[in-house]
């Protein structure tokens, strides 16, 4: 009986955007994390439109990618919501049917250490998404304490993978300014982190009424 998993939609053809070569975003369904400006909010709204996948029925739809995956060192890049939350279904995938490819996760790695710890070797590339270090602006964003990410974060560094580690530092209207992020990335390269995407969010009005 193979593992089922829910997802709020499987993107085909990214390109260097979630991972290198080649890649196929899967978005699960689930997050511990309530931000504000949130991009999928879908990914944790109980009315959103759900797509149930077994990790065989998950292959069979993403395998018809194969020859890009190969000829690109690309693969699977696990997202959503937070993908950490699915860890049994993404082990079976792995095992049975993923080890031909890379396996990329984006994950804000706000999830028990010993959950990341059942993972970690087997993931190619991470892109964690760690909002601010500053624990208010964290809190006042997230709804949650950093301390879960950071120690994770920690971890992962302390297995030799910081070559591996992407980490995203946004700026976010009305939650914090280029200078907290600046303060936030100098925290991250004295914890060992090499690759830092900096960047701000651009939100809408629209956006800012629908959250």
């Amino acid at each position: 009986m193979y593992k089922s998993a829910k997802f709020i939609g499987i993107n085909r053809h990214r390109l260097t955007i979630d991972g290198k070569g080649v890649t196929t975003l899967a978005a699960f369904h689930g997050c511990p994390l309530q931000c504000e400006y949130c991009l999928n909010p879908q990914s944790w709204r109980i009315d959103s439109p759900l797509q149930i996948l077994t990790t065989e029925e998950f292959y069979n739809f993403v395998k018809i990618d194969n020859l890009y995956f190969l000829a690109t060192n690309g693969g699977i890049t696990f997202g959503g919501g937070e993908p950490l939350l699915h860890v049994p279904f993404i082990l079976e995938y792995f095992e049975l049917f993923g080890k031909q490819w890379t396996m990329n996760m984006e994950s804000s790695l706000h999830v028990p250490l010993k959950t990341l710890q059942k993972v970690y070797k087997n993931v190619h590339e991470w892109i964690i998404d760690i909002k601010d270090l500053n624990p208010e602006i964290y809190l006042s964003y997230t709804k949650k304490d950093p301390k879960r990410a950071i120690n994770n974060l920690k971890f992962l560094l302390s297995e030799g993978l910081s070559e591996q580690i992407m980490v995203r530092v946004p700026i976010i209207p009305d939650y914090n300014t280029e200078e907290d992020t600046l303060k936030t990335i100098d925290l991250l390269h004295k914890m060992g982190v090499v690759h830092i995407d900096h960047f701000k969010y651009i939100v809408r009005e629209k956006e800012k009424s629908e959250i």
